[in-house]
């Protein structure tokens, strides 16, 4: 089967497209033909931080939805023709406070999605929902999930709340956009780029502000009651500064870099909250499809590759040049 290869080079360097053996099925697994992957920003981090020289080949990719065309003896919960996803979270099975000992994400440290075929337990595999393409459903796991817990079971986000969402235009905030417009609430976000605000004002977003300008002096005063922080020290303290009193940040990833600074005195003064949030479990992904589909939500596509034109794509998404998710098109 043809896949997307690292071995050998470090970074992109070490990329290359491959016909490699196809994965056997066990009695517990299905084996689904990818009609096509989704792109994360992890993929770029998971090529360019392999250990040097990294000589065992591995295939990346962690998001994929497709068909299933091969399953175990002792599988009973999907059939040959079912259209599926794939989870990308393994050993995470139950709601809880942090992932449970164990936790991986699919493409590290075992074969990912960016192949023909994938195989996995039906475990970690879920319907595809009905009113998505292949398209759609194959960027939509990591990205929302990571989203919906953020929002919901860590935000506590309601209808009517204020959610502030800065460096607008990752799949992750494009999907948290989404979700936090279907329950009512008001949405402000930050970019760098003219062109990604307007394409947010366009999805919905109430307030849209220049990453770089005073936020306190743009929105006169306004404060919010929940903030998704994915920049890390670059916008950090701006952050804590627009929250209200009482006021909930979750932070998901950092962009920039990774060790903040903040006037801790100020902090419990507040009466702050921060909270860190990793994309989550199996019963929250059950949930995230669940409210996917009650919204007929469809996630901010913004382009597809061929598998052949993996250097574009990566460089793509490590430039944040995509407004929304990219992946691959891996068959008509």
């Amino acid at each position: 089967m043809k896949a997307i290869v690292h071995e050998g080079k470090d970074g992109f360097e070490g990329l290359s497209v491959q016909n490699v053996e196809e994965p056997s099925v066990s009695e517990n697994e299905v084996k689904i033909k990818v009609k096509a992957a989704g792109m994360n920003r992890r993929d770029v981090a998971v090529v360019t931080k392999r250990h040097k020289g990294a000589s065992e080949p591995l295939i990346p990719g962690s998001d994929a939805s497709g068909i299933v065309v091969k399953t175990g003896e002792h599988v009973t919960r999907f059939a040959v023709g079912d259209e599926v996803i794939v989870n990308p979270g393994l050993g995470w099975k139950h709601n809880s406070d942090a992932p449970p000992e164990g936790f991986e994400i699919v493409g590290l440290p075992d074969h990912g999605t960016f192949a023909e075929y994938y195989t996995c337990t039906d475990e970690h595999v879920e319907k595809k929902p009905g009113h998505l393409s292949f398209e759609e459903a194959a960027v939509l796991p990591l990205a929302a999930l990571t989203a919906y817990r953020a929002l919901f079971t860590k935000g506590k986000l309601k209808e009517g709340q204020t959610v502030m969402l800065p460096g607008i235009g990752s799949g992750v905030l494009t999907c948290a956009l989404l979700f936090a417009k279907a329950v009512g609430a008001r949405v402000i976000v930050t970019s760098r780029s003219e062109e990604k605000l307007s394409k947010a004002k366009e999805l919905g977003a109430d307030v849209a502000v220049l990453t770089e300008h005073d936020w306190a002096e743009e929105l006169k005063g306004e404060t919010v009651d929940l903030l998704l922080e994915s920049i890390g020290k670059a916008t950090f303290e701006k952050s804590l500064g627009i929250i209200r009193k009482g006021g909930t940040i979750v932070t998901f990833g950092a962009t920039t870099e990774d060790e903040v600074t903040f006037n801790i005195r100020q902090f419990f003064y507040g009466q702050y909250q921060l909270l860190g949030s990793t994309m989550g479990s199996a019963e929250e992904l059950k949930e995230m499809l669940t409210f996917v589909e009650e919204h007929q939500i469809k996630p901010q596509l913004d382009r597809t590759f061929n598998l052949d034109d993996y250097q574009h794509a990566f460089q793509y998404i490590q430039q944040s040049e995509n407004f929304g998710k990219i992946g691959f098109k891996v068959r008509d």
